[in-house]
């Protein structure tokens, strides 16, 4: 039983039936600070039916509560407050942690069902830039979050590997392009292909109409077109591998766009059958006026298919090939209206799965105020940035400890962990201003902060390993400074579960900050090491830290060096 179910367990029978234990569980308050108590009940909820004023009821309810399993049972003007046995809570709490190990907080919420994500996709033959970050980084702590609760994410990179660029890509690289080019340095070489094509059509207009031949074969299947279409494909997804490789993200499907060309058909041919197609100025839609939305444009008036029809196509060969639970799109805020209009088109196929969809937005990154922009030239590489995090990481790491063995390892784990531990501390619905310098600090809320407390731990550990520890040992903790970790390493199995009801990465991420906030007030203020009978407790309670830590980094995906 946890604490919380103990207040509860404790206030159900002096409540005589006026609340059901969900209610009374959804009532239950912490106090801003311990000196109010560990929890508080607020009576507002039993005053119409019990015609009394709050404080009395509170006092009341004092008298009739069984608190021989508490410190103190107390009540403060209409509250009551509940003060937990602080020897008895981190006996049972540093056991559990124990025996649990990296398990602890794992829950079975999710059946095992599948779960697709949808997360990441960039574009074949453009670059990686930092307004990719998101998707994949809060895709990928999605998915290490629901395979705790679990879950099986399956991690789809739906690459933009389809559409009528390739047409105008072809016809830069026959005429300005070459195979050696292309191999030495892909994605700059095919980006500078693209981008003459739009330089040189202004003055050929010609040139679209290749394009648009060139495309048209890709299509049908042509040999050549359909060659440099696949290589083109693959050199990119290898440039693109190193950056996944850094980040350490790996993904269970690459289909993008192009895998749907023959599965759209069908959807088409489903919708004509459901007699769900209407024409409009030569288009095909589906009206959506009942749900407040616009048409959904399945076919333009030339025949060719967009975005929905191919998004249609993919969520129900995912529902076909996974039988999910649930379908995530970890895409940009900007894309809202299209997934209802998705939503909204399946349910009006008959497909009610459709409400364990759902659309996983995400805020902005900006640079300086402002938007980071293709258009304008704001492009910021997402490789720079991760090298430059690594750079900046090396040069900390020698000032603090110039003779830490493995620095290169350790500087390239905090590089890169910084960079991802920022994005995801904040809301995902917030957008966020990006400074390289601020994001790699050792000091305030960055993810080497994290890193470093684990660091600490870890040596505190080291320094001691004359004392060895096991689960069935007596880990009694008088000191009331170690309180408020032992609360937050309470609360971690609780914070796992919000963060994947909510779909965000951020509440561990705060989390993981409070922790390590927590341990090292307590580390300044206590003498961990010194010899006395409470000594194997404290450095029960230190492993503890380390251990939710080392787990809570790792659901962000970010790595926990032993040393620092």
């Amino acid at each position: 039983m946890n604490d919380k179910a103990l207040i509860v367990a404790a206030l159900l029978p002096a409540l005589d039936g006026a609340l059901d234990e969900a209610t009374v569980t959804k009532l239950i308050e912490v106090p801003k600070t311990s000196a109010m108590g560990d929890y508080a009940f607020p009576c507002f909820a039993l005053a119409k039916a019990w015609h009394q004023a709050p404080p009395m009821i509170a006092q009341n309810l004092v008298a009739k509560i069984d608190g021989s399993q508490f410190e103190q049972v107390k009540a403060v003007g209409p509250y009551l407050n509940f003060f937990l046995d602080k020897a008895q809570f981190s006996q049972t709490l540093l056991q559990t942690i124990l025996t649990d190990g990296l398990n602890y907080g794992s829950t079975d919420l999710g059946h095992g069902g599948q779960v697709p994500i949808d997360m990441s996709s960039p574009n074949i033959a453009k670059p990686i830039s930092m307004g990719h970050l998101r998707s994949t980084v809060i895709g990928n702590a999605i998915a290490n979050i629901l395979t705790k609760v679990g879950y099986q994410p399956v991690k789809i990179n739906h690459l933009g590997d389809w559409g009528t660029q390739f047409g105008k890509l072809i016809v830069g690289y026959k005429k300005w392009g070459s195979e050696e080019a292309v191999k030495a340095d892909p994605i700059s070489n095919l980006l500078k292909y693209y981008v003459k094509f739009h330089q040189e059509d202004q003055a050929h207009p010609e040139l679209d109409d290749e394009a648009r031949e060139w495309f048209r074969k890709l299509e049908a299947g042509d040999e050549e077109a359909t060659r440099l279409w696949s290589w083109f494909r693959e050199v990119s997804l290898a440039e693109f591998m190193k950056i996944y490789d850094m980040l350490d993200i790996k993904f269970d499907s690459y289909n993008g766009e192009a895998f749907y060309n023959d599965k759209m058909a069908e959807v088409v041919q489903m919708l004509e059958d459901k007699h769900l197609l209407q024409e409009s100025q030569g288009a095909e839609i589906v009206d959506l006026s009942e749900y407040g939305l616009n048409p959904a444009l399945i076919k333009k008036s030339d025949g060719a298919t967009l975005y929905i029809t191919r998004d249609l196509a993919a969520a129900i060969y995912r529902k076909r090939t996974y039988n999910f639970v649930q379908s995530l799109y970890v895409v940009g805020n900007e894309q809202r209206d299209h997934f209802k209009q998705l939503k909204a088109v399946l349910k009006e196929m008959g497909f009610d799965w459709s409400d364990q969809i759902h659309h996983i937005p995400f805020g902005l990154i900006t640079q300086g105020g402002k938007k980071l922009s293709t258009r304008q030239g704001r492009v910021i590489l997402l490789e720079k940035v991760l090298n430059d995090a690594v750079d900046l990481a090396q040069k900390e790491i020698q000032a603090k400890n110039p003779d830490l063995p493995n620095q290169a390892e350790v500087a390239h784990e905090v590089g890169i962990g910084a960079v991802v531990f920022h994005d995801l501390k904040n809301d995902r619905l917030n957008n966020f201003d990006f400074n390289l310098e601020e994001v790699v600090r050792f000091e305030g809320e960055t993810g080497p902060y994290v890193q470093y407390t684990n660091a600490r731990a870890q040596s505190i550990l080291r320094k001691a390993a004359d004392v060895s520890l096991d689960a069935h040992s007596d880990y009694t903790i008088h000191d009331a400074s170690a309180w408020d970790i032992l609360k937050q390493l309470a609360a971690f199995p609780d914070t796992v579960i919000r963060a994947s009801k909510d779909y965000e990465p951020s509440v561990i991420a705060k989390y993981a900050l409070a922790l390590a906030k927590a341990f090292n007030k307590y580390y300044a203020n206590t003498k961990i090491l010194v010899d006395d009978a409470e000594k194997p407790a404290r450095l029960a309670l230190v492993t503890c830290v380390s251990q939710v830590l080392t787990q809570s980094l790792a659901l962000l995906g970010v790595k926990a060096p032993q040393e620092m």
